[in-house]
């Protein structure tokens, strides 16, 4: 038999007529009976799946996991079990409001995504090149993005909407002085940290948990475009990011991160001065310094742009042994939507997609549905607990469940000030104060430009919101966007 490779039909037919459709005559109509021109455009009318509703612009590659510290004293993870052992691994970057078509260098937060390949599952790691969010809440979520996106009735992106929505919402303000500065838009994928952002927990063989944040840290240098280059590459290349991605790991120029964790007692979280599972703050390395867990290197690119990055899946809510969740009202939230986005976008088994699926074993009931390809269980039973089959459950593998100490259900202010969650100021001042004095003129500038974009009758009215904000951060930051604004500003009158 040839190993000559013909061109085929869908179900394997080998067919000449590629170019060319089958016509009465040679100006005559189409027939029917040519099924390879209706299966050809049938197949293309299909080729575009749902886009994410978020990150829907991204970037990936695989690599390895290296682990170079022993953190076993927190954690019995089989993937730091011992120094140098490695993990492959997916990663997939991408900016947050975006459409599929937008530009890499725009004005945005951008996705960490991470899938580790481990021997006791799939751990996803779902973060941000920032360590905080915009909102605490999830009930928030879908407001806060319809805001980043397109405006309903011009279809258009609004500074407008954005700004009136962080301005009623103070808590946003430490990750929109993030998204002002120039650590908005990163140069690219490589020269960006990347962070869990969560809180998450860790348990050791002892059965002890411990509350723990990810970073991850460029071993290429921290390096941002500046307001004028990110609006120039648009421009010129909106896809340099996925450029400068794959041509250096095509060069052989791997890009690697240094994962570092900060550790928190559970028994600390409960007096902590601020709460440990709010996701506008940070945890100071003062309180919790970094401790060094390994390596991550990209050093393969994916031979598929869909099949291996559109249809990648990842969610906080896959973990393994070892590693578990946290109080943090955000991470429960997503724990349910994003494999909801997923069975949505990639269908009931997109945990069977290749890119998606753990490597070493997925033994469970779970049967039937849209694109099932994997034999479906084949003869044996499809419920639990039978008599038939040898699918056992090891107890070692038991959940610690979390500590709850409260008795009390209730819509509970996420803001309160008797409970110490209205700080929204403290941590953007301590930030800005910090600044260089180029980074402090580049984020005035920024937020200056973007704030002289709000419109409409409402215009005064948020802006004079969002000053407030900025002044109680830090007086000299509020006072600076202020003039760059030109608004006059009575500091006796808007102190009280």
């Amino acid at each position: 038999m040839s190993n000559e490779k013909k061109l085929t039909t869908a179900s394997g037919r080998p067919f000449v007529e590629k170019e060319d459709s089958l016509s009465v005559g040679r100006r005559g109509p189409l027939l029917l009976e040519d099924y390879v021109l209706h299966e050809s455009m049938a197949h293309f009318n299909r080729e575009r799946i749902p886009e994410r509703v978020v990150h829907a612009k991204g970037s990936g590659a695989f690599g390895t996991f290296t682990v170079t510290n022993d953190i076993t004293k927190y954690t019995r993870a089989k993937i730091f079990s011992e120094v140098g052992k490695k993990t492959d691994m997916l990663a997939r970057f991408s900016t947050v409001g975006g459409e599929k078509g937008s530009a890499d260098s725009d004005r945005d937060p951008r996705g960490f995504a991470l899938k580790f390949y481990t021997e006791e599952g799939n751990w996803d790691l779902v973060g941000n090149n920032t360590p905080v969010f915009f909102i605490k809440d999830p009930k928030k979520f879908a407001d806060f993005i319809h805001t980043q996106k397109r405006h309903p009735f011009t279809n258009m992106k609004s500074q407008t909407m954005r700004w009136d929505y962080w301005s009623l919402n103070p808590e946003s303000l430490h990750q929109v002085l993030i998204l002002m500065s120039d650590r908005g838009t990163p140069y690219g994928f490589r020269h960006m940290n990347g962070y869990g952002s969560h809180t998450f927990s860790m348990i050791n063989d002892k059965d002890e948990r411990f509350y723990v944040k990810f970073h991850f840290k460029t071993d290429q240098g921290i390096k941002n475009f500046t307001d004028e280059e990110s609006v120039k590459m648009a421009g010129e290349n909106p896809d340099f990011a996925q450029q400068d991605l794959l041509e250096n790991i095509e060069n052989g120029n791997f890009p690697t991160w240094t994962l570092k964790i900060q550790v928190m007692p559970e028994e600390e979280a409960k007096d902590y001065k601020w709460n440990p599972f709010d996701l506008t703050k940070v945890w100071p390395h003062d309180d919790y310094p970094l401790i060094e867990v390994g390596k991550m290197e990209l050093n393969k690119n994916a031979d598929n742009y869909f099949a291996q990055i559109e249809q990648s899946a990842f969610a906080p809510a896959h973990i393994v042994d070892g590693i578990g969740y946290s109080p943090d009202k955000m991470l429960q939230g997503r724990l349910l939507s994003y494999p909801d986005a997923h069975r949505y976008r990639l269908g009931a088994n997109y945990e069977q997609i290749p890119v998606n699926r753990c490597p070493y074993m997925v033994n469970n009931y779970q049967r039937d549905g849209f694109m099932r390809v994997d034999g479906n269980g084949g003869r044996s039973e499809n419920y639990y607990p039978n008599s038939f089959d040898d699918i056992t459950v090891d107890e070692k593998y038991k959940l610690k469940a979390p500590r709850v100490t409260d008795t009390e259900a209730e819509w509970f202010d996420r803001n309160a000030a008797e409970a110490g969650d209205n700080d929204h100021y403290t941590q953007p001042g301590n930030l800005y104060r910090i600044m260089s004095d180029e980074a402090k003129s580049n984020l005035v500038s920024n937020t200056v430009g973007s704030m002289s974009q709000i419109e409409g009758e409402k215009k005064d009215e948020i802006i004079m919101r969002q000053l407030c904000h900025w002044f109680r951060a830090d007086p000299e930051l509020g006072g600076r966007i202020a003039s760059g604004l030109g608004v006059q500003i009575n500091m006796e009158e808007f102190a009280r």
